[in-house]
């Protein structure tokens, strides 16, 4: 499949709620094949987190109950469930990029933070460029919100399945922690990639956007060294996918050169203007 039509899926919104749906079903079916003992008992830890646990061994079972691959599949198939709302992440990202360079000129209209009617103002203007943009500065936050119960699922579920603690996937044991730090490293070093991606692509320099790209990977370092390798392999796919959704979807350098043909043009533009003028001048 040649990149643009990669492209035009992801960014198909349709077309990635329908991929969500597929995966929802694999998920589904992958539960019911799973034939062993029921795991917990009411709403969160049965119906969540058991069949989260479930489908993970069911997904395992057509890998030779290989837990790794399992834990690997089933991430995809999260990521490819939560994709309708990366999908309209990513458009709201890149419109909020776009809108900076005016939001820098709003907080320099109205420097004096102690002044409330000033703040107001800016307040007013700043929700009035949101609008006509058509973005929300809190769209970037609900992916994460969403993962969020889905790790702490994932990380119950390890705990409360006897085979997702006890197997084996390559050199670590999936619930101990990774004596080697590989994977723990693979984690920050995806989510550096993926973070770093995203920066770069922005308009301008944003001293917090940058602290966070630096500061993720190493948070996420910490975070996977303490917990149960399953749950850093998820993080490891998670982030990878991420990746690769970035550069498809998202390409900083595509946006940048995008960015500055536009800037050129108006450039050409405004010269074209000028010369004309001056040459009504002359006649």
């Amino acid at each position: 499949m040649k990149l643009s039509k990669i492209k035009s899926f992801f960014m198909d919104y349709k077309k990635s709620v329908l991929a969500a749906l597929i995966a929802l079903v694999i998920m589904v079916i992958a539960a019911m094949m799973y034939q062993g003992p029921a795991i917990g008992h009411g709403f969160w830890k049965g119906t969540i987190i058991g069949n989260f646990a479930r489908s993970i061994m069911g997904v395992s079972g057509w890998f030779g109950n290989s837990y790794g691959l399992g834990i690997i599949v089933f991430t995809l198939l999260i990521r490819i469930l939560i994709l309708p709302l990366m999908v309209h992440q990513t458009s709201s990202m890149v419109k909020m990029q776009e809108i900076a360079p005016a939001l820098k000129k709003l907080q320099e209209k109205y420097p004096n933070k102690k002044d409330t009617e000033q703040m107001q103002q800016m307040q007013a203007e700043t929700s009035a460029l949101y609008k006509e943009a058509g973005v929300s500065p809190f769209t970037s936050l609900i992916p994460l919100i969403v993962q969020m119960p889905i790790l702490i699922a994932l990380y119950q579920a390890i705990f409360n399945t006897k085979e997702l603690q006890t197997g084996t996937f390559l050199w670590f044991q999936l619930g101990q922690h990774d004596p080697t730090y590989i994977i723990p490293l693979l984690a920050a070093v995806f989510t550096f990639m993926s973070s770093y991606l995203v920066m770069i692509g922005q308009p301008e320099k944003n001293s917090m956007t940058s602290t966070m790209t630096y500061a993720m990977p190493v948070m996420i370092f910490l975070f996977a060294i303490n917990v149960p390798s399953a749950l850093s392999l998820y993080w490891v796919v998670s982030n990878a996918f991420q990746v690769a959704q970035t550069w498809t979807i998202q390409n900083p350098f595509k946006i940048r050169r995008e960015r500055e043909a536009k800037k050129q043009a108006l450039k050409d533009r405004e010269r074209a203007i000028n010369k004309a003028k001056r040459s009504k001048k002359h006649k």
